[in-house]
């Protein structure tokens, strides 16, 4: 079914403030595309709300990623860590750069990328060799860390952040699911030396597409800014003196960006009211387990997502799927490991095990801004009706 067919999908925009406002002025203007005043208030705006220097708009988040990659020199077959568990853009865009991913596992508590097993990694099977940090099983060169705050949860920020010191590596973030999650009291986006965004339709907020990338670096800044306007060196003569991307965001997305951002904070509160009444009404079934929320962190909840113990449930996670379908709910399954999927079978994955069985467990649950409590209990109800044997 497509999303449109779901009488409860799983995730959809909340566009309930000054969006048609703004959109409007754009029109009238005729300030449509990729330049505007609301493309530049917009990144400010991200600036003032995470905390950073410098922020460039994109079309969509993975655009981000990989203007990200490229503006701190990650260069052709050099690699980066990845979790096992994500969305594939994030392994995705360093094949964009000719670079490989390196698969680690998440931990079993928050699915986030496992600190433990980066260090592991590192330590075991990796050398130094004339000044580069080198993977002894693929012979090329570690030069990054890209943890991606999942389903609305940080990353474990800190043990990360003191590896890339130990080590030399970047840290790129994929914040694409976690705008607003904080880690210690901080934006999660506030951490690494890049960190990327997501406005696509199911985010926190949304500008229909969009991205956007944060740092801190004015060199970086400044170098990402002119790859996605196409390396345009001289805009009247059309000179372009290495080869760029056409990765800007329109005015209209960013003037919709803005609206959404006044509304940040309520989208949070609603989104974290969700999770509380899923945490109330799955508390206590046997062989569901619940999202947890680690002590240093802030968690958006952006996917409300549950594990399935087909033992004690009786019902394994397709099932409950299928069961969800017929009902009119939209849920989905995580994401394939994406050490398993054949464009990486070439790409290195250390003692993958937790984001096998996270895969095959788990479903996430409908989680929009705008969901109903009608709505959720009929969600409730379904997941009750199902695994708790009678």
């Amino acid at each position: 079914m497509k999303p449109e067919q779901y009488s409860i999908p799983l995730s959809v925009p909340e566009i309930k403030g000054n969006e048609m406002r703004y959109i409007k002025k754009c029109l009238d203007t005729n300030w449509v595309s990729s330049a505007g005043r609301y493309v530049d208030s917009f990144e400010n705006k991200m600036l003032g709300y995470i905390g950073r220097k410098y922020a460039i708009a994109c079309v969509n988040g993975t655009a981000a990623l990989h203007i990200a990659l490229l503006a701190a020199g990650i260069k052709p077959d050099e690699e980066a860590i990845v979790p096992a568990l994500t969305f594939v853009a994030t392994a995705n865009v360093l094949r964009y750069a000719n670079a490989w991913p390196v698969f680690i596992d998440v931990e079993p508590d928050t699915w986030q990328i496992d600190a433990q097993r980066i260090a592991d990694f590192l330590n075991k099977e990796c050398v130094w060799k004339n000044g580069r940090l080198i993977n002894r099983n693929t012979r090329r060169a570690i030069k990054a860390i890209m943890p991606v705050h999942l389903l609305g949860h940080p990353a474990d920020m800190g043990p990360i952040m003191r590896l890339a010191h130990k080590f030399g590596l970047l840290v790129i973030a994929d914040a694409a699911q976690g705008l607003g999650a904080l880690y210690k009291g901080r934006h999660a986006a506030g951490f690494g030396d890049i960190a990327c965004l997501s406005f696509n339709g199911n985010k926190i907020i949304t500008t229909g597409g969009g991205g956007m990338l944060l740092t801190d670096r004015p060199e970086w800044a400044k170098r990402a800014r002119y790859l996605i306007t196409q390396a345009r060196d001289d805009s009247s003569e059309f000179i372009h003196n290495e080869v760029g991307y056409n990765y800007r965001l329109t005015n209209i997305q960013a003037a919709m960006g803005i609206a959404q951002m006044e509304n940040i904070g309520k989208h949070i509160t609603r989104k974290r009211s969700i999770a509380r009444h899923y945490q109330a009404g799955l508390k206590d079934i046997p062989g569901i387990r619940l999202p947890v929320e680690s002590v240093y962190a802030r968690s958006i909840f952006w996917l409300y997502t549950i594990r399935i113990n087909k033992v004690k449930t009786g019902i394994g996670s397709r099932e409950l799927l299928r069961k969800l379908n017929a009902g009119g709910i939209q849920a989905r399954p995580l994401w394939h490991p994406l050490h398993s999927l054949r464009p990486f079978k070439r790409s290195y994955a250390y003692r993958i095990k937790v984001a096998n069985e996270l895969y095959r467990d788990c479903l996430s649950l409908p989680s929009s801004v705008g969901l109903a409590q009608s709505d959720q209990d009929k969600v409730i109800n379904v997941i009750r009706e199902s695994t708790i044997k009678k």
